[in-house]
């Protein structure tokens, strides 16, 4: 399915975002808070995408992406690498039949070739057994990086067309990690800092961005609310006057 760019032409609004994307940080300073190790967030975080999950398939989100792994992930402890390199698996392994029994469609995007090949596999799997379903597109970003991501597509464009001078905007998008989803609606942070890190960098141009001092653990489907609240005040002009924005609603 092709979708709208956001700075081409103004999408549709509706009054849930059609896709959240989700920065999950503040899992080590959740568990530090409680004088846990670091991982001990990292796993209690896991409860957190599942009510998430549910959360935005009830109501109505048809596309959320989490920001699981970034590129530069790795220069974190090379403990704490492995036990999220294992946790990934786990989840895998448990998670992945009762995604497809609801509905839920599973991506994961990045640079796998980083990773175990055991892992590769598992992922790989993953998104065979639920691709079929169609209630929500759930996608992880594992060793995924903003910048990686339109260098990728860079060079899959030129290869796929050798002697072109030069391309539009429209060339580039088939061959984005995510292009088989709308740009996000509405971008969430936890953990109280302020900032994308390198996340979906093209796709975001004019989402919503929502950041909270909640760390992720704790954030639950009650927080999810919120967020969509803001959203729901913003006045999505996508370049336009807010008299525009006005006479369309008029029109509609």
């Amino acid at each position: 399915m092709k979708h709208q760019s956001s700075t081409l032409a103004v999408p549709d609004i509706s009054a849930v975002p059609r896709h959240v994307a989700i920065i999950m940080d503040g899992n080590g300073r959740w568990a530090t808070k409680r004088f846990l190790p670091r991982v001990a967030g990292h796993a209690k975080g896991v409860d957190a995408v599942r009510a998430i999950v549910e959360a935005c398939a009830e109501r109505g989100v048809e596309f959320l992406t989490l920001f699981a792994f970034s590129s530069e992930n790795w220069r974190r402890p090379a403990d704490e690498v492995s036990v999220l390199m294992r946790l990934f698996m786990t989840v895998l392994e448990r998670e992945v039949g009762k995604m497809s029994a609801n509905g839920i469609r599973l991506k994961i995007v990045g640079d796998m070739s980083r990773f175990d090949p055991k892992l590769q596999d598992m992922a790989a799997k993953a998104e065979a057994q639920t691709a079929g379903n169609s209630r929500l597109t759930l996608t992880v970003c594992a060793n995924y990086g903003g910048r990686w991501d339109v260098m990728q597509a860079v060079s899959k464009m030129i290869k796929a067309n050798p002697g072109v001078p030069e391309f539009a905007e429209e060339a580039l998008a088939p061959y984005l990690a995510m292009a088989y989803a709308p740009e996000p609606d509405l971008f969430i942070r936890t953990g109280g800092e302020q900032r994308i890190s390198n996340f979906l960098l093209w796709q975001l141009a004019y989402s919503e961005l929502y950041f909270t001092d909640t760390f992720w653990p704790d954030f639950d489907a009650a927080a999810l609310d919120l967020a969509i609240a803001s959203y729901q005040q913003r006045e999505r002009r996508f370049g336009r006057t807010s008299a525009q924005v006005l006479d369309q609603k008029k029109a509609s």
